[in-house]
């Protein structure tokens, strides 16, 4: 099925992590570029915020090249002038190690039930095959407790039955958003990957990617399909809201990037991926739910899935944590902007501010970070399983691909 398009839109291509653009009720701000520029220079000044605790169907074309482009070609922070980092921001390892805290390996309170405590500490952010996630720098993260894995449909399902909330994907669409479609046609639904019946060339998602109405958490595949036998797989189909609105109602919230890559790092340093320096070490099983075979036709499921896996199928990493590569993308809390390592405070960062959030491939339209790839990244088309790596995505988007963990503070 064709999506509707809403008449103030124009197509344009959407980010390289699988994840076709899908939106609903976006509005046009005036003076946008002059706004981002202001959001990025108080950025540069002032540091990041801290993270927050508490449009629906258009898909469009995919580059063929499995990066980004250079930070060069987006708006770039230096346009709002030279303005230096806060000075109090530390810059060294060692500098930074003195600024963290909650640096024990015993948590200053009881864990969360479904929880580890990461320790405060200091590690090597980035990575040098993606230009967004350059240039690597040190970073400090304070201790913090994060889920042991993505958070199931059988926990998703608990917080629905608790609250009666309805994700984005089961909205109905209000047809003032997109005048002149037939309203039978504005059905909800999202975002399924469809294996095309052979191969095809990867410049368009479309090829694989179908607007599914009906398709959300309950029915991951769409109308028929069903979460039951897959309770403890991690629910998808989830926008940004629909993640955040969970984390308020279990008293925790999304991770920052920094926060989140800390943990899937798990105490390695500069390895590419979260068990070490080899995607499949020799003699070794798969070690992550990802794609193997010709993407996006043939999956050998050499791993033993064709799509989501039940969390803890795969080894965790050195922090106790499950599936931190593969599997499903996670939303985390921060703003995307492809220069961000450049401006952000390396002390707790937290991203940009919205107006500064920026995707050359999309602009004008604001995205959340995502991380750790998801059961369709392959070294054919998508690389983002490993840790320092950086996808994005739309806060009101939802696909078959696309879930969360949550995080949580000291109190």
């Amino acid at each position: 099925m064709n999506p509707p398009v809403r008449r103030s839109r124009v197509s344009s291509p959407p980010p390289t992590d699988l994840q076709p653009s899908v939106r609903r009720g976006w509005s046009i701000v005036a003076g946008l570029a002059t706004l981002v520029l202001c959001a990025v220079a108080v950025w540069r000044l002032v540091g990041s915020s801290e993270p927050s605790k508490s449009s629906r169907p258009l898909v469009s074309g995919s580059p063929t090249n499995r990066h980004p482009p250079s930070p060069e070609t987006a708006i770039s922070p230096h346009a709002a002038g030279n303005l230096s980092r806060l000075n109090d921001d530390p810059d060294t390892p060692e500098a930074l190690r003195a600024r963290v805290r909650f640096t024990t390996s015993m948590p200053p309170q009881t864990t969360p039930e479904g929880m580890v405590w990461i320790p405060g500490g200091v590690f090597l952010q980035g990575d040098p095959d993606f230009p967004d996630a350059q240039p690597r720098r040190w970073v400090g993260v304070d201790g913090f407790w994060i889920d042991q894995h993505e958070v199931t449909n059988r926990q998703y399902a608990a917080f629905v039955a608790a609250t009666g909330y309805q994700t984005v994907a089961e909205r109905p669409l209000d047809p003032r958003d997109f005048p002149g479609v037939p309203p039978d046609q504005l059905q909800p639904g999202s975002i399924v990957f469809t294996p095309p019946s052979g191969p095809v060339p990867l410049d368009n998602v479309t090829r694989w990617w179908i607007y599914t109405p009906g398709a959300c958490w309950r029915h991951p595949e769409g109308p028929g399909s069903t979460i039951e036998g897959r309770e403890d797989h991690p629910a998808v189909h989830l926008a940004y809201e629909d993640a955040e609105a969970y984390a308020r109602w279990a008293g925790k919230r999304l991770p920052t990037e920094a926060e989140w890559e800390y943990a899937a790092r798990g105490g390695l340093v500069s390895q590419p991926f979260v068990w070490g320096a080899e995607l499949k070490p020799e003699g070794s099983p798969w070690l992550a739910n990802i794609w193997q075979g010709h993407f996006p036709n043939e999956n050998s499921q050499e791993d033993g899935f064709a799509r989501t896996a039940p969390v803890k199928s795969f080894p965790p990493n050195g922090f106790g944590l499950y599936d931190m590569a593969g599997n499903v993308w996670e939303w985390c809390a921060d703003w995307y902007h492809p220069n961000a390592y450049q401006f952000d405070r390396r002390l707790n960062p937290s991203g940009p501010p919205r107006l500064a959030s920026f995707d050359p491939m999309e602009p004008g339209v604001p995205k959340r970070v995502q991380r750790g790839g998801s059961f369709l990244c392959t070294d054919q088309y998508c690389t983002r399983y490993r840790p320092g790596a950086r996808g994005k995505g739309e806060p009101g988007s939802a696909a078959s691909h696309v879930g969360f963990r949550c995080a949580r503070s000291v109190e």
